[in-house]
């Protein structure tokens, strides 16, 4: 699973890393376009994964429902290449984060059915540690393309579909569902189950979705690269660049969080978020840029794995997909509103106040998880006495 996420990263990062500037320059878009594209496609992706983990609890198998996901994304990556405006841009992005939403609930449920307990951490830190070297060497290889090809950019898109077959081609042919969880078959679902999901479970699907608000698209963190006098051809470097970062970060802090806990170092990576968001605020050279993406990596890599992880150890086995499809609906409202928010504030106000906006929000997640850790505290040590 973690070299099919590591191809089909490969193969989206070419895409993505490129797509913002392209729109821009190329097709002639606003950034409130970018902005509402990049919140719309990415809240159809976390919204779907609902349905998506739905299914899979129902139907007792994650990986026909995977396939059909991953399949998707494969044949949308043309549409990019052939797309002469903004209306089959967004289709093709759209389609392609519905195949992305289709998949992301099942996956992640079934690496929380085969991982051990004490070792889920580091668990969901391999896969997404695999998935981040995609997203790492995906901008390199746009970036190298670009060169080669003299800022071809629907060239680049064309070579894009080579390792999304590779990535499905490897899910169909090497990857096998446990039997502990097929045998079970379909199991009954009904609001009545998901009512008995964990105040704690409820607890990380709200501070996830504060999170998303502070977090917006990396397609700023592009934008942002740009208005400091970055070259086109080389802005996926920073994309690759935030990335490496995330790469090296996400599996020792998921090793990490198995053996101290996950509460403090989420609260860490809140805080690193809102030095991110700052130092992207008053940002005038490329060095600056890219001293931010390297915190929005190191962010990244301190809390993505680490709140799935915490989804999996409030949810119950039978509604593992249910509980990623909730949590990542919640984060995906979120985003769409951070993204559409984040585009209008860049057009209106600029982009230091785009950022700055994002550290305050950033703040006040930090104060308040803090502040409902304390109070989780106190109610378990009332309740012990």
């Amino acid at each position: 699973m973690g070299f099919v996420s590591m191809f089909m990263d490969i193969s989206s990062e070419m895409v993505h890393s490129l797509l913002p500037v392209f729109l821009v320059t190329v097709i002639g878009s606003s950034a409130m376009t970018v902005g509402v594209i990049e919140g719309i496609a990415e809240a159809t992706a976390l919204i779907t994964r609902i349905f998506s983990g739905a299914l899979s609890d129902w139907l007792g198998k994650r990986k026909v429902v995977a396939v059909a996901g991953y399949g998707l994304a494969a044949l949308t990556k043309p549409l990019f290449a052939v797309a002469g405006g903004a209306g089959l841009i967004f289709t093709a992005r759209c389609l392609d984060r519905f195949g992305k939403g289709l998949r992301g609930a099942p996956r992640d449920a079934l690496i929380a059915d085969i991982s051990p307990a004490d070792a889920r951490g580091a668990a969901y830190g391999l896969r997404q540690a695999l998935d981040s070297l995609g997203a790492c060497l995906g901008p390199l290889a746009a970036l190298l393309l670009m060169m080669t090809l003299a800022g071809d950019f629907r060239r680049v898109f064309w070579i894009a579909v080579i390792p999304a077959v590779i990535a499905v081609s490897i899910l169909i042919l090497g990857v096998k569902e446990p039997a502990s969880f097929t045998e079970g078959g379909r199991r009954p679902m009904s609001f009545k189950e998901i009512g008995r999901l964990s105040p704690s479970y409820w607890h990380v699907v709200l501070f996830g979705s504060i999170f998303n608000l502070a977090r917006y698209s990396e397609a700023f963190l592009l934008l942002r690269a740009e208005s400091v006098g970055m070259v086109s051809s080389f802005i996926p470097a920073m994309l690759m660049l935030m990335n490496a970062v995330y790469f090296l970060a996400v599996y020792p802090v998921g090793r990490l969080s198995d053996r101290i806990g996950r509460n403090g170092l989420v609260a860490s990576g809140l805080a690193v978020l809102f030095m991110a968001n700052l130092i992207l605020a008053f940002a005038d050279s490329v060095s600056h840029v890219a001293a931010g993406v390297v915190l929005w990596g190191l962010h990244m890599g301190m809390t993505q794995g680490l709140l799935t992880a915490m989804v999996a150890d409030e949810a119950p086995a039978h509604l593992r997909g249910t509980a990623f499809g909730i949590f990542n609906l919640a984060g995906g409202i979120a985003l769409l509103t951070a993204s559409v928010v984040a585009g209008w504030l860049w057009d209106r106000h600029g982009a230091p106040i785009t950022f700055f906006t994002g550290a305050g929000i950033a703040l006040t997640a930090l104060v308040a998880y803090l502040f409902l850790g304390r109070h989780k505290k106190r109610v378990t040590a009332s309740g012990q006495t």
